[in-house]
């Protein structure tokens, strides 16, 4: 089985996609670390695009998720911290909008998933790397909730930033992800749709969690968005 989850920048789909990976014996591969380790490839190269691809193609990129947690390698060392700093935030949408970037990591993911149960986040995990894939979620949240969710992330992990550095950040990724030419951040039509500006963490994770379990028995046509109004509305029966 197949699970995709897209959506813009915090809203909530990578810590939902890891929660189901973690109560489940499904598998969790995190795109968007993938192309934040390519990035910071990118920069160690100072943006040369040539030193860069002679760089990435010598380079092995490798992950695996463990104890909560989605590691990736270069070369055997370990960047997933690295990978989460300010600097990586601010030029990996720059980054995964370059065609041929998008298709070799496109290629490691795809290649990554052909035995076994997988669920993956992204921006056009739907539409573009697993349009075949078994179920399609889609999650949106407002702009300010997921600035408020990112600071509080990273300020946790003791990253000095503030709430509007974070804003102006997503705000900017919203932007270049849904204008870019190649695969920009879209619906799918056949996909889920979960607003999670009202939701809470476990409410949102379980709404998922009930279509995989009765995914024989639910359509994609019988819920297109799915918002936390009120004790239960919108949210599919089991």
């Amino acid at each position: 089985m197949m699970i995709v989850i897209d959506g813009p920048a915090g809203s909530g789909k990578s810590s939902t996609a890891k929660a189901i990976a973690n109560r489940t014996d499904i598998q969790y591969i995190d795109s968007g670390a993938l192309y934040r380790a390519v990035t910071l490839i990118f920069l160690e190269h100072s943006g040369d695009r040539v030193a860069f691809f002679d760089a990435f193609d010598k380079t092995e990129i490798s992950f695996s998720y463990s104890d909560k947690l989605f590691r990736v390698f270069l070369d055997g060392h370990e960047v997933t911290r690295e990978i989460r700093t300010q600097q990586v935030a601010d030029n990996v949408s720059k980054v995964a909008s370059d065609p041929e970037i998008r298709e070799r990591v496109n290629t490691l993911m795809r290649k990554q998933v052909k035995r076994g149960n997988f669920i993956a986040d992204g921006r056009d995990l739907s539409t573009v790397v697993f349009p075949d894939a078994d179920l399609k979620f889609f999650m949106e949240c407002d702009l300010d909730t997921r600035a408020k969710r990112r600071y509080e992330e990273l300020t946790q992990d003791n990253h000095n930033v503030s709430f509007e550095e974070i804003r102006r950040n997503l705000s900017k990724r919203d932007h270049m992800d849904s204008s870019r030419k190649h695969a920009p951040l879209k619906k799918s039509p056949d996909a889920i749709v979960i607003d999670t500006s009202n939701l809470s963490f476990r409410e949102q994770v379980d709404i998922i969690l009930n279509y995989i379990y009765n995914k024989e028995k639910t359509s994609p046509g019988e819920t297109s968005i799915i918002r936390g109004d009120g004790p239960d509305q919108n949210k599919p029966k089991s």
